[in-house]
């Protein structure tokens, strides 16, 4: 049954850029009575919890924004959905991969509050090194694999699509384009699964073109934390985990890329990994599996065994 606006609840943890302006895009949609916004900072959760709630009148909605600080979880109680963005982010010069120990703390500690107080929450993972960090929620929550995803594939395909509507000169709308695999040096992107306005991205791109725009797409993330010098990108990552959770709120079925647990799609089976997935209020309700070329599917192979090693790690952590 899908959720009805003005009721349900919703936490995100951390209330960074990335965590705030994610609160922020929930409240607008408007879809549940409230938005819990935590922190372990006192104050800056509240704070930003009364400004987006003063913009209520203007942009038009009723959802209320809940600050919470000083690392409680007093009101987060009974979410319907978590979005985990806590953790560092990088800076210049660092991989994913750099963040894994400080962040493996921080987000088993999360996890193991979020299992406390909203047992029965769907949680999405958004920090970073995304792939292992939702394998190490799973697992210090307990949940079914089913109510624990990463944002990976949202952030990673919408990057893909701006790319190459910008090589082309078209709208972003007349672009489809799909990464799976993980969020970093294995992402997969799928080209044949890419059309500008119908047609296959082969048949309007040259191959070095199209090369070119996978590797931007892959380096997107440091690409921006280069230009930011400090902090890393959260617009677009805070889009795609909102546009996530509205689909599990609203039970709407809507097929998307994310990091989902693969048990035998593919001929890939335990572990977490970038894939097309049915989302609802259970969380993922299937893995979709698509066509892939044999290159693609190897790269999705090769992807899985990458990731499968380092979340075996992440167990210790």
């Amino acid at each position: 049954m899908a959720a009805q606006p003005g009721t349900g609840k919703i936490t995100v943890v951390g209330s960074g850029f990335y965590g705030s302006t994610t609160a922020l895009r929930l409240a607008q949609y408007d879809i549940v009575r409230t938005v819990v916004l935590t922190d372990i900072v006192e104050g800056k959760p509240e704070g930003l919890a009364l400004d987006i709630n003063q913009s209520r009148s203007i942009e038009g909605f009723e959802t209320e924004v809940v600050g919470v600080g000083g690392g409680s979880y007093e009101g987060t109680e009974g979410s319907d959905v978590v979005v985990i963005t806590a953790g560092l982010p990088r800076k210049p010069g660092m991989s994913r991969m750099d963040l894994i120990e400080t962040n493996a703390g921080i987000v088993r500690s999360v996890a193991e509050n979020v299992a406390r107080t909203s047992p029965d929450a769907v949680v999405i993972v958004v920090s970073n090194p995304l792939d292992e960090m939702t394998a190490l929620a799973q697992l210090a929550t307990g949940f079914p694999t089913a109510r624990v995803m990463g944002q990976a594939g949202m952030l990673d395909t919408a990057r893909f699509t701006d790319n190459v509507a910008r090589e082309l000169g078209v709208p972003t709308a007349s672009v489809r384009t799909l990464t799976l695999g993980s969020h970093g040096d294995t992402m997969v992107p799928v080209p044949s699964r890419c059309t500008v306005d119908g047609k296959p991205l082969s048949d309007v791109l040259a191959a070095d073109r199209i090369a070119h725009l996978v590797d931007r797409t892959r380096n997107g993330g440091a690409e921006v934390v280069a230009l930011l010098k400090t902090g890393s990108a959260y617009y677009a990552p805070s889009a795609a985990a909102a546009r996530m959770a509205k689909a599990v709120i609203e039970d709407s079925g809507a097929v998307m890329p994310v990091c989902a647990w693969v048990d035998g799609e593919y001929g890939i089976s335990g572990v977490y990994l970038g894939v097309e997935a049915e989302l609802g209020r259970e969380g993922v309700r299937r893995v979709v599996e698509g066509d892939l070329t044999d290159d693609e599917l190897a790269g999705l192979r090769d992807a899985a065994e990458a990731v499968r090693a380092k979340q075996a790690d992440v167990a210790d952590l």
